[in-house]
């Protein structure tokens, strides 16, 4: 097949990032011919999505513009448009009006104003709305999002350009059974939804299985620190933790963002035994969880998966979680690792697993085996083999490369 991946960024940025540069080598061992199409101006002195995948025709629309960018993919020919995620809902109608696509919904892709999926007034909860106008009505006395009106219409105003879109495309990817019920609810129709869960990258794959070893009560986040990821949550759990233990744990949080300073405080107050690594690279991280007997993920909006949890499984490391959105698919309780209830998601439900993981060193060595077994089930080779039938079966006819007069205005999967 002749893929064309379209993006926001060829950068490293965060988790949709560090997914294509994972699936763009996969693509092209496996015979593929991939092209890169992405928004932003490339910066090269940081890592790239396709440093990996060596050379690759691209086109980049903020430095050639979108009509010279769609020229030059037209003349390249490709099969079918694999896409990410575009800020430019121009150049996403323009791409549906003329090739078949795929979407991978790797976010709340036009179900929601701000992306969040959650209030934060009067509390930090989530939202089961299903997106549309009344949202406007709730969005500040609910707090969905920042309080400036004019962002709030913008933000709007492309979310219902993106929903309007969902159902042209002829299939849209998610990664957890709560992602597919989010957009089947938004019109998605069900033979074009795809439920194909993302995988584990190179550096987390092939770990041996856990051998038994002395528990340290060790426990480690790895995250943004914003808001909805439930870190003060954390904070509050680990004391109620430790007094039903009788043992001091000790977290690590290795992340940053604009809680970082409210966190770090809440942790002195609390007279925690805390290390604040900052951001760290894959190889580090790899590093702490291998170091680590437990990962938290005490999210507080519906995570559309929570990958850094298989991560740690591959390494024979089991979680805690709340049951929010796409955690429950791989957080299953007593098996890789201990989940506390979200209705609501308390501090007091989240020590609770916690102890329930930590209580029995016996019973902590299964969570490690079998969240090892269960985080195998999401390697890249089997995320690759769900993924080439869905992007093949909508392909158009391959024409050759340069042909100016290649058909263009596919609009549904060819059957042939």
């Amino acid at each position: 097949m002749r893929i064309v991946i379209a993006t926001g960024s060829r950068n490293l940025l965060g988790g949709v990032e560090k997914y294509l540069q994972s699936v763009i080598p996969g693509l092209i061992e496996r015979g593929h011919s991939v092209g890169l199409l992405y928004e932003s101006p490339w910066d090269a002195r940081q890592e790239g999505i396709d440093s990996e995948a060596g050379p690759l025709p691209f086109w980049c629309t903020k430095e050639i513009g979108v009509d010279a960018a769609l020229h030059s993919l037209k003349n390249w020919a490709p099969g079918v448009i694999y896409s990410h995620g575009l800020d430019d809902s121009q150049l996403e109608r323009a791409l549906l009006d003329s090739y078949p696509m795929a979407l991978y919904a790797h976010t709340y892709y036009g179900t929601c104003v701000s992306g969040r999926k959650c209030y934060s007034w009067p509390k930090l909860e989530a939202c089961d709305r299903q997106f549309g106008a009344p949202c406007l009505a709730l969005y500040y006395p609910r707090r969905c999002g920042g309080l400036n009106p004019q962002t709030m219409w913008q933000l709007f105003e492309l979310q219902s350009k993106r929903q309007r879109m969902l159902p042209d495309y002829p299939a849209v990817l998610v990664a957890s059974r709560h992602m597919h019920r989010e957009y089947q609810r938004h019109g998605v129709p069900s033979d074009r939804l795809h439920l194909v869960p993302l995988p584990t990258d190179g550096g987390f794959a092939g770990a041996l299985p856990p051998r038994p070893s002395a528990l340290g009560y060790r426990i480690l986040f790895v995250g943004r620190l914003i808001d909805v990821k439930g870190v003060e949550h954390l904070l509050r759990a680990i004391p109620l933790a430790e007094k039903n233990l009788g043992q001091p744990l000790a977290l690590t949080i290795a992340g940053d963002g604009p809680e970082r300073g409210n966190i770090q405080e809440l942790a002195r107050r609390l007279g925690l035994n805390v290390e604040f690594t900052g951001w760290v690279d894959t190889e580090r991280r790899s590093s702490l969880l291998r170091e680590t007997d437990l990962v938290a993920m005490p999210s507080l909006w519906p995570e559309p998966f929570g990958l850094v949890g298989i991560e740690a499984g591959c390494l024979g490391v089991p979680a805690v979680g709340f049951a929010v959105g796409g955690i429950p698919d791989w957080l299953i309780p007593g098996q890789s690792g201990e989940l506390a209830q979200a209705d609501p998601p308390t501090p007091e439900g989240l020590a609770a697993a916690i102890v329930r993981a930590f209580a029995d060193p016996a019973h902590h060595q299964k969570l490690r085996v079998g969240a090892w077994e269960l985080a195998k089930q999401f390697s890249l080779e089997r995320h690759l083999e769900q993924l080439e039938p869905i992007l093949a079966a909508g392909q158009q006819p391959a024409s050759k490369p340069h042909d100016a007069g290649a058909n263009l205005a596919i609009k549904g999967w060819s059957k042939e």
